[in-house]
């Protein structure tokens, strides 16, 4: 490999390689840590891994077109970051409760998100995207790590309530510098929350590279916390469903945990980005090297149990599902203008009538004109 493409020299950190179970090649390689919380998973299991994440490339590619077409606001894409997101995902139980931040398209997929429910937010048809009780999963959170502080609220709630419930919270490398993601770390380890914090480290938040956040393993940081951490490779998809089965395991036993997925954001922070502005296109293939998707896919074939007919059967169960994300979303109605007021308060509440009021008569003077 040649040396400008080399990570350390990417990333500007010298990191120690995180730990997986199947490399870039679609080679299966042994972790003591790893191995133990994957002993069970099956090659059924593995083809329903790879099913999810090509089902979710497709959904992000739909995503990023319906916005260039003018019917999205706008889209964070999450190319690259699909082993992260389902492995992750796939791991919690369904009474698990996750708080995410605003890339977790892979996670509403493994929660069950209807057509409608990935474009209805980015659309700015309703702040919700979905109905946080049914999926159990709290709303995309655009303020950069506040989840995580929800997330720890969430687990004391946990503790009061004798359940052995997890709250799990997922946001990027750059969240880290928020104070937010540091008093949330401070909460979960003082009172034994049972808390999972996972952090992809796509190595870019927005323009500014993972080296500007930390000149060490992000990973590194929790145990100075006080709360138990793992770095894994996060486009190794069998890796970061062990590893989130382990952080679940600490949790459940009265301890948070911390999860360093290192993977790669392919595409640009957001439909509004442009990341040929601040990129090296080397990094890029560099990072193309690892596709999460492909390693998966290689090292099914070779191990005889992905064949040409079922690739085919997932290739094809992805595009109906984008097409039914884009019938839902051009057939959405959007709501009356007044009905951004409902369901803010569980009462009637004289401030908000007041606001309501004001807002009424300014859409009469829209009328008018």
């Amino acid at each position: 490999m040649s040396t400008h493409l080399d990570p350390i020299t990417v990333t500007g950190i010298g990191l120690e390689e995180p730990a997986g179970l199947v490399d870039s090649r679609g080679h299966r390689v042994a972790d003591a840590r790893l191995a133990p919380f994957a002993a069970d998973v099956t090659s059924e299991k593995l083809l329903s891994l790879l099913r999810d994440m090509v089902v979710l490339r497709r959904l992000d590619s739909e995503g990023v077109a319906l916005q260039r077409q003018g019917q999205l606001g706008l889209w964070a894409p999450c190319q690259g970051q699909e082993a992260a997101q389902i492995g992750s995902a796939r791991a919690l139980r369904t009474d698990d409760v996750i708080f995410p931040s605003y890339r977790e398209t892979g996670v509403m997929l493994a929660r069950g998100a209807q057509p409608g429910d990935y474009v209805r937010m980015w659309r700015g048809e309703e702040g919700a995207a979905y109905d946080p009780a049914v999926m159990h999963m709290a709303p995309l959170q655009i303020i950069i790590g506040a989840q995580t502080l929800h997330a720890v609220g969430y687990a004391l709630g946990i503790l009061h309530d004798g359940s052995d419930q997890v709250a799990v919270t997922y946001f990027g490398d750059g969240a880290t510098s928020q104070g937010d993601v540091n008093e949330a770390m401070i909460f979960a380890s003082s009172y034994r929350a049972p808390v999972v914090f996972i952090c992809q480290n796509n190595h870019w938040a927005i323009s500014e590279p993972v080296a500007v956040q930390s000149q060490h393993p992000i990973a590194g940081r929790a145990p100075g916390f006080g709360i138990p951490s793992m770095r894994v490779d996060g486009n190794d998809v069998l890796a970061v469903f062990a590893a989130t089965r382990w952080a679940l395991d600490q949790a459940r036993s009265g301890s948070p945990a911390f999860l360093e997925l290192v993977t790669y954001r392919m595409g640009p922070h957001t439909t509004a980005d442009d990341p040929t502005r601040y990129r090296d296109p080397a990094e890029l293939e560099y990072w193309r090297g690892k596709d999460p998707l492909a390693r998966l896919e290689t090292l099914l074939r070779a191990e005889g149990v992905l064949t040409d007919e079922i690739a085919a059967g997932f290739a094809a169960e992805a595009d109906e599902a984008a097409m039914q994300m884009r019938s839902a979303c051009l057939n959405m109605t959007t709501r009356e203008p007044l009905a951004v007021f409902d369901g803010v308060y569980a009462e009637p509440h004289t401030g908000l009538a007041e606001e309501r009021a004001d807002f009424e008569r300014y859409l009469a003077t829209l009328a008018e004109a």
